[in-house]
């Protein structure tokens, strides 16, 4: 019986499939953070493109 226990924490059959996953969501932690991070930045860069789309000509027009 105790052969049996000791065998269980000696296995190694799918540790490498384990650290894959485990990689992979820190992946996607990390990831889900970027896009929670750069949303507003995003945004204002969509709006702009928005905006510009709407009326070209305040685009090229600078004023000094």
């Amino acid at each position: 019986m105790m052969e049996f226990f000791k065998g269980l924490l000696m296995e190694e059959e799918g540790q490498g499939m384990t650290e894959y996953g485990l990689i992979l969501g820190l992946l996607v932690v990390a990831v889900v953070a970027a896009f929670v991070i750069l949303t507003p930045q995003f945004e204002t860069l969509m709006q702009s493109v928005a905006d510009i789309l709407k009326d070209p000509e305040a685009a090229t027009t600078s004023t000094p």
